[in-house]
């Protein structure tokens, strides 16, 4: 059997064409960002005073 006739291998299945511009962990989404911890405590600690 004559492999070079056959052409190139083929792609593998279910796998994106491209990219998503606003994927996960990108730079460009605000979705991927995680607050700073000093801002998340803040945040807890305003939400407990609030709650007393």
């Amino acid at each position: 059997m004559d492999y070079s006739k056959m052409g190139g291998a083929r792609p593998p299945k279910n796998t994106p064409k491209h990219a998503e511009h606003n994927a996960y962990g990108s730079d460009k989404t605000p979705y991927g960002k995680k607050d700073p911890k000093a801002a998340l405590l803040e945040r807890m600690k305003a939400a407990a005073k609030k709650d007393k």
